[in-house]
């Protein structure tokens, strides 16, 4: 029988006299015997035990029959309404507890049997209370009276005993300072007065800054011999530390007193500075070498900083479709922030931002504008063509300085762009067709033939291919993939280029006649170098103004070289300076070729050696010439006629010697030989 079937309870059965009558006796009550003549169902009573201690309980006996059924006997009892269900000791505790609580009264703690192991009672009030009543701390706090605060005297007391400054001694420490203040920090209490404490407080890290750069004992490792910095784990933190106090020191005038490293001279500075840009920047170490011989100093690191940055995105509005300002109303109507690029250009635009990709508008794909930078505008500037001329782009891909020029063309005249690289002519003839330019004929020829195959242009423009130096915010490769080779093919390259442009020009042209050279780097190898070997191999060219009103003048002597004080009219341009890309102009003006002058006609006559000619070294005799000449003509007139002239002995032993025999053949000489034997 199962555990809930034993302590079922069923229905209470009567009681009958008898059962009172025994009960009375006490007979079968304490003996516990059963009456043979009492019934078994009504006479045996049954003891329902629960396993859990309850309240008062109705004690029933359940007399069961042996002919009763015993499904009834196995039915589940249902406690009666006195009764209640057992519950834990432990839930029992906190209902208790919960009720005291409700009530405002304190709950007891359950009964716990003592044994020989302590328990811990927990109580949920924060206080405790040791055994004479009193509230106890912790061990390691101290008793401290939160809500009482200490008095004046116990503070001041406190703040001595602590070494903490009183305001007594601040002020007396503000007016010392206040003693030492000079002008400018009395300029700044002022403006602090007036609101504008971030700033100060900018302008006094600044100095501390600076101050610390000067105190700062710095090292020449790259003089010293010492290896490679960022091989050790140097951070560039300290790398531009050290490079901006290098530039205060190579910078600073004697009278200022600043100096460098002990015992190093100004050139160890500066090669311990190119080795920080070369690696805070990541140029290689030739690269920085050749661009830090165009600048100081200072004017270096601006230069290299400025690589590091974007420049900023110009248009430039086609005005065979749009005008500038159409163009500009439009775009600013799709929510575009622009401004005029400067004074110095008529359709120029700068972008400074846009919610619409600026290459895929209604207006770019209308072509009503090019995406081009402001350092290409300045070559066709400077080349200025005029209405109906010819044109020659020797280098024109991808087509922004060929639609531009086709643009001030007015579409009249001719323009032929041309590119060596044919993968190239596609973007160019794209961008042709969407500008609306009717003008422009794109070839494909390798531009040192052009004088050949096409010439007696009023106009040439030759953007050179270049290293790319001033375009290292672009293209960042540039930092390290190039070497003295590359230089040294490039400039060669260029050089045979501006030849064969200045040789393209009508130098008859009634108003034309010029020559724009240009190119986006800014090594003189390739820029003043070339111009002045072009004045050295071309006499009748010169240079003239570039009519460009800004920029810096070229270089007329760099490193012992002395070039064409002319070369003072071209322009530099330097992204650092101008916020555009760097870019070098020069303009050439294609003149005749001069003829002999008479003096020297007359001096080649007389046998007369000038000065510097090696190629005069004997003089002429007037009368044998006159004869030798004569008998020519008289050869050539019979000639023309058919007549056959018959050389005399003398003449033929003197012209013609007298020829060897003919060698026989190898296989002759076999068969002679074979015939003797």
């Amino acid at each position: 029988m199962g555990r809930k079937a034993r302590t079922k309870q069923g229905a209470p059965a009567p009681i009958t006299d008898a059962d009172i009558a025994r009960l009375r006796k006490g007979g079968a009550a304490k003996g516990g015997k059963k009456s043979s003549s009492a019934k078994p169902s009504a006479s045996t009573p049954i003891k329902a035990k629960l396993p859990v201690k309850t309240k008062k309980r109705v004690r029933a006996v359940d007399v069961v029959d042996d002919d009763s059924d015993a499904e009834e006997a196995l039915e589940q009892g249902d406690w009666s309404d006195e009764e209640e269900l057992p519950v834990p000791k432990a839930k029992k505790a906190k209902v208790e507890k919960k009720k005291a609580e409700k009530k405002g009264k304190k709950a007891a703690s359950p009964e716990i049997e003592r044994g020989e192991a302590r328990e811990l009672v927990f109580s949920d009030s924060e206080e405790e209370i040791d055994a004479n009543g009193e509230e106890s701390m912790p061990a390691g706090q101290h008793a401290f009276d939160l809500d009482m605060a200490p008095s004046e005297e116990e503070d001041e007391m406190m703040d001595d005993d602590f070494g903490f400054p009183s305001e007594d001694d601040e002020m007396e420490d503000d007016e010392v300072d206040s003693a030492f203040a000079s002008d400018d920090e009395e300029g700044d209490v002022a403006m602090k007065e007036e609101g504008s404490d971030d700033e100060d407080d900018n302008d006094g890290i600044q100095t501390n800054l600076e101050d610390d750069l000067d105190d700062e004992g710095y090292t020449l490792p790259a003089v010293d011999g010492v290896e490679e910095e960022h091989e050790h784990g140097v951070s560039l933190r300290d790398v531009d530390n050290r490079m901006r106090w290098l530039v205060k020191v190579c910078t600073a005038a004697k009278d200022e007193g600043l100096k460098g490293v002990p015992g190093k001279s100004r050139s160890d500075h500066l090669v311990q500075l190119e080795h920080d840009i070369a690696t805070y920047f990541g140029y290689n170490h030739f690269l920085v070498a050749k661009l830090m011989k165009l600048f100081t100093a200072d004017e270096a690191l601006a230069f290299f900083e400025s690589n590091e940055t974007p420049r900023p995105v110009t248009i430039r509005a086609n005005t065979l479709r749009t005008r500038r300002r159409d163009l500009a109303q439009a775009l600013i109507n799709r929510g575009v922030n622009l401004e005029p690029i400067g004074k110095w250009s008529k359709v120029g635009l700068q972008v400074f931002e846009s919610p619409v990709p600026i290459g895929a508008t209604p207006e770019y794909l209308a072509g009503h504008y090019m995406l081009q930078a402001a350092s290409s505008f300045l070559p066709v500037i400077a080349l200025a063509p005029q209405p109906g001329e010819r044109v020659l782009d020797m280098a024109s891909a991808p087509g922004g300085k060929t639609t531009y020029i086709s643009a001030l063309l007015q579409n009249t005249g001719l323009v032929f762009a041309n590119d060596s690289n044919k993968a190239r002519t596609k973007s160019l003839t794209a961008n042709v067709h969407r500008m609306g330019c009717k003008n422009v004929v794109v070839c494909n020829y390798d531009a040192r033939e052009f004088p050949r195959v096409l010439g007696g242009f009023d106009r040439v423009l030759l953007d050179a291919p270049c290293s790319g130096t001033g375009v290292i915010s672009k293209d960042q490769s540039v930092k390290v993939n190039k070497s003295e080779r590359d230089f040294q093919l490039l400039a060669h390259l260029q050089k045979q280029l501006i030849l064969c442009a200045l040789d393209s020009v009508n130098a008859s042209s009634p108003t034309g006649g010029y020559v724009v050279y240009s190119t986006c780097s800014v090594t003189v190898d390739e820029d003043e170098s070339v111009v002045d070997y072009a004045l050295r191999k071309r006499p009748h060219c010169k240079l003239v103004e570039t009519g460009l009103e800004f920029g810096v003048p070229g270089f007329t002597s760099f490193e012992g070289k002395h070039f064409h004080p002319s070369l003072s009219m071209t322009r530099r341009y330097y992204p650092h300076k101008h916020n555009m890309d760097g870019f070098y102009v020069a303009k050439f003006k294609v003149g005749k070729r001069a003829k002999k002058t008479q003096e020297a006609e007359e001096a080649a006559a007389s046998g007369v050696k000038e000065e510097g000619d090696e190629a005069n070294t004997s003089a002429f005799n007037v009368a044998e010439d006159e004869a030798y000449i004569a008998e020519s003509k008289r050869k050539h007139l019979l000639k023309t006629k058919g007549i056959k002239l018959k050389k005399s002995e003398g003449e033929s032993a003197s012209a013609s010697p007298a020829k060897p025999a003919p060698k026989p053949a190898k296989g002759k000489k076999v068969t002679e030989a074979r015939r003797k034997k």
